[in-house]
């Protein structure tokens, strides 16, 4: 990771911590990690995964909240995205993330913005504490995805629109007595996308424009009381001939060493992103919550 993108992260954390400060009298009796971290689009979950659980620490009758910054870079590209997301009385959420994608050798000293809104709302069941019910949490969330610089690239590789929203439906369930004793997390998303490559590439193509419906898997353990080891799986639309998109897969391990703070560090394959194949390396991400 370059020490421009390690500054990045700390000032924007720091930053959002400062600004949320004024929740923490107000939240923060859930218990540790029951937010789960960021994912690269805003939502509370896992990296690549958004889960049915709702961000920040605050209960029933308080307001959560988290800030984060993350960074991924694989072989030639390197994606940034930071932002902010709030948990309201742990049944909505409300997120916005700014991501960066520089676009490396492709377009060398290019890169494509895109802002992404999103709202959650918890529908049924407690991940947490209905530890008596074989039923999950669920939750129905949407992400408005809006590319800032369509025309750009977008747009001459194929991608029919400049913004777009997708649509997900979350189910996570914990056993806080689960594998070898320790609180096991397992999350299915089914979500219904036009994006390609999250949007950074636009939405639809000429191979496909409607919507594909497609899963995200995640599993996460807690290895001791403030380390927690996991992977995802993200299956993503092909709606350009020009290049394949390929599925996503990480294997990821969270360092929690405060109630309000969280390190994720993971490795990362991306598969083929526009003109590179095999887009591997690290992932990144600093959260503080409240």
């Amino acid at each position: 990771m370059s020490k421009d993108t390690y500054r990045l992260a700390f000032r924007i954390v720091v930053g959002v911590s400062g600004l949320l400060a004024g929740f923490a009298a107000h939240a923060g009796d859930r218990l540790l990690a029951t937010g789960g971290v960021t994912q690269i689009e805003g939502a509370a979950g896992g990296g690549l995964s958004a889960w049915a659980l709702i961000a920040g620490l605050g209960t029933r009758d308080q307001i959560g909240a988290s800030g984060f910054c993350t960074a991924v870079e694989p072989e030639d590209f390197k994606l940034t995205s930071c932002g902010l997301n709030v948990g309201l009385y742990d049944r909505v959420e409300l997120s916005y993330a700014r991501q960066r994608f520089d676009l490396g050798t492709t377009v060398p000293g290019e890169s494509i913005r895109q802002d992404v809104f999103g709202v959650k709302v918890k529908l049924y069941g407690d991940a947490v504490f209905a530890q008596d019910s074989l039923w999950p949490q669920i939750s129905l969330g949407a992400q408005y995805k809006e590319n800032k610089d369509f025309d750009f690239v977008p747009a001459l590789l194929g991608a029919r629109d400049g913004s777009d929203i997708d649509y997900y439906l979350a189910a996570t369930k914990i056993w806080l007595a689960g594998i070898a004793g320790r609180t096991t997390l397992v999350n299915g998303t089914l979500r219904a996308t036009r994006a390609n490559q999250l949007g950074i590439l636009g939405f639809g193509g000429d191979r496909k424009a409607g919507y594909s419906l497609e899963p995200e898997m995640s599993t996460a353990v807690f290895v001791t009381d403030h380390i927690v080891a996991g992977a995802e799986y993200r299956m993503k639309p092909d709606n350009l001939s020009v290049f394949e998109e390929d599925d996503y897969w990480d294997a990821f391990v969270a360092f929690i060493p405060l109630k309000n703070v969280s390190l994720t560090l993971a490795y990362v394959d991306l598969g083929n992103i526009a003109d590179k194949a095999d887009q591997r390396g690290w992932y990144a991400s600093l959260q503080a919550s409240f």
